[in-house]
């Protein structure tokens, strides 16, 4: 897909003309044993039914299947996962110190029309022999995804460059939601989001349903998609992703937009939809 000695294009150039992030080019499986990727997976599975467990309460878990783990060794995994439950902030949604976390907007508000709000987020994605990272950016009122990007590390790069595809194909939202990790509390992110006139509101400490729309969009793409294969590389997977992508864009009812798809909604209400109209208030 992607040629090292190209006469004319760099990798650089080929990565963005085919929507992917460099660093997924590079992909090269990590070194975690069998064993502990057997275990990675059975973290992801059992945190989509319940995102409260934390590294106890999951290696609990764990030895009640019958695996002997130790706290240690769960909480090391998670860590590598990005993986928050709901009363702690290890990783993915720690801030670094000396970011600035940004006040919660969407109490309150009504949301009624494409583009008003998004938000977006990132998740584990098991491989046969290794794992990748997803950020996917969703419309809040039509929950259609706008971008959304693979990379073998939560570096903030694949994320803007998941935010510039969006901006570029759809415009600025008047907000955007995200968790306080560092990813999004990064110069790189917040500098991207403001200088294209957009507001911040970041989810409040382990309050993973201040974006439960983007959480309902992992539960369905892991349990439609990524649990169903055991991709062996990085196009692999992006493959896979952007096949899924479609149907849940284009074909797949949600239940949330009486059945129609996103995509179809979105466009339909970006069309015909005034902001006072049809509004869904976010509890």
């Amino acid at each position: 897909m992607i040629e090292s000695n190209h006469p004319q294009l760099s990798i650089g150039k080929q990565c963005r003309l085919l929507s992917i992030s460099r660093s997924s080019f590079y992909y090269t499986p990590k070194g975690e044993s069998g064993q502990n990727l057997t275990l990675m997976r059975l973290i992801d599975e059992q945190f989509l039914e319940t995102p409260f467990y934390g590294v106890r309460q999951m290696t609990w878990h764990l030895r009640n299947e019958g695996y002997l783990v130790n706290e240690k060794r769960i909480r090391r995994l998670m860590r590598l996962m990005g993986l928050m439950p709901i009363y702690q902030k290890p990783n993915t949604s720690k801030a670094h110190k000396g970011h600035k976390i940004y006040p919660y907007l969407l109490r309150g508000l009504r949301v009624g029309r494409p583009n008003q709000v998004w938000c977006t987020d990132i998740t584990y994605l098991p491989m046969r022999r290794g794992f990748l990272y997803l950020i996917a950016i969703m419309d809040w009122h039509t929950r259609k995804v706008l971008a959304w990007r693979l990379s073998n590390t939560l570096e903030a790069d694949f994320c803007v460059e998941a935010l510039n595809e969006a901006i570029h194909r759809f415009g600025p939202p008047e907000i955007m939601n995200t968790d306080q990790g560092s990813r999004f509390t990064s110069f790189l992110w917040t500098d991207r989001v403001k200088r294209a006139g957009i507001k911040i509101s970041m989810d409040g400490k382990g309050r993973f349903l201040d974006n439960i729309f983007v959480e309902r969009l992992w539960r369905s793409l892991k349990y439609e998609c990524v649990y169903l294969h055991t991709w062996e590389s990085g196009s692999q997977a992006k493959a896979g992703i952007k096949k899924w992508m479609e149907f849940y864009n284009r074909k797949r009812p949600h239940s949330a937009l009486a059945g129609k798809p996103p995509a179809v909604v979105y466009w339909q209400k970006l069309e015909t939809t005034n902001p006072d109209q049809q509004e869904q208030k976010v509890a």
